[in-house]
């Protein structure tokens, strides 16, 4: 198949260091090369691939005028050359899509947050009858989809993957003792107040990881309430972090805490943690209980006072049943296969031409 990702340009893909979706892209477009397919990536400058890179867009870049310009480019690209593509996948904003809405090609378009149903009809209503049936949206958790469902369209479920192959497996980890992780963009909703507070309770080593904000607000949460709890002793800073150095962080943890207090659509960091043989205690909220076996793979609670509690009985995790878990649900070899299997259903049911 000729296929076709687009991702908004604001940062690279794959990302040099936080990036949830952009990860994903990556992986999908390495995974469709190594099947045979020609693949062709609209993305950032400074992306890197095994896929054709066609570069749009300035990175960091996200304003209402960049946006505008970023979907007559592309609006042109599709005008100039129609029929190049047998597939449009589409990561980035649902606009991009608008200029083919209609055409007789298969376009899916995937959704990582909550959605706004509004927008779904519109696209809706501007495939119509004859761009309909080729037109499918798949969201990257059960939640979310709930989100976008309202709007109509055709829907499909689709977790985040994470290449197994590259994070390594680690059986030999002490629950009891070695340190819990933290890793995710440093902002209230994400809840390292939360990881804190488990590690004060349990006196348990902490290692927070991951990208500061640069929204106001977010800066003035990690300088008031995280900042002055890091002692570099219990609880440890280490910023962001590459995939060595995540691949250290989190296969040598007795678990990742994910104290989320948002409707988080489904994190790469827990198909990460898990294929690392890491179990998961999260909050239950959003679509992270569709990642957790509860029991098996990592626990589920809803309160600090709860997840200290199921700290405390992580040796009851077989951390083989973590790994063997990613690679059956999560593998970036799974989540391909299922992307490839779409394509090929929505191809099958293109309209003829009249």
């Amino acid at each position: 198949m000729r296929i076709l990702l687009v991702m908004d340009p604001l940062i690279p893909v794959p990302p040099r260091h936080y990036g949830g979706i952009e990860r994903v892209i990556a992986d999908l477009a390495a995974g469709l090369v190594a099947r045979g397919h020609e693949v062709t990536l609209w993305a950032a400058p400074s992306s890197s691939t095994p896929a054709r890179l066609e570069p749009f867009g300035r990175e960091g870049e996200w304003t209402r005028f960049s946006n505008v310009r970023n979907t007559l480019h592309l609006a042109a690209r599709f005008w100039l050359r129609p029929g190049r593509f047998d597939v449009v996948h589409n990561f980035g904003r649902l606009a991009y899509l608008t200029p083919i809405a209609s055409w007789r090609i298969a376009k899916v378009q995937t959704y990582m947050r909550r959605i706004d149903p509004a927008k779904i009809r519109g696209a809706v209503r501007l495939a119509g009858r004859r761009g309909g049936p080729t037109l499918r949206f798949t969201a990257v958790s059960d939640v979310i989809r709930k989100t976008g469902e309202p709007g109509g369209g055709d829907w499909s479920v689709i977790y985040n993957c994470a290449p197994v192959a590259r994070y390594t497996p680690r059986y030999d980890v002490d629950a009891a003792t070695a340190p819990l992780v933290f890793l995710g963009r440093l902002e209230r909703c994400k809840g390292a107040h939360s990881a804190i507070d488990v590690a004060e309770r349990l006196d348990r080593t902490l290692l927070i990881a991951g990208n500061l904000s640069d929204l106001p607000e977010e800066k003035v949460y990690f300088e008031t309430e995280i900042a002055p709890r890091i002692d570099g002793q219990r609880v440890r800073f280490l910023g962001p972090v590459d995939d060595a150095a995540k691949n250290q962080l989190l296969g040598s943890a007795a678990a990742l805490l994910l104290p989320i207090e948002w409707l988080e659509p489904f994190p790469v960091v827990l198909p990460e943690a898990l294929a690392c043989a890491t179990p998961v205690v999260a909050f239950r909220q959003g679509g992270v209980p569709e990642g957790i076996d509860h029991g098996r793979t990592g626990f589920l609670c809803d309160t600090v006072d709860e997840m200290a509690a199921l700290v405390r009985r992580l040796p009851e995790i077989d951390r083989h049943t973590c790994r063997a878990e990613a690679e059956r649900r999560f593998s970036d070899t799974a989540i391909v296969g299922e992307y490839e299997a779409l394509y090929r259903e929505l191809l099958e049911k293109l309209p003829a031409r009249s």
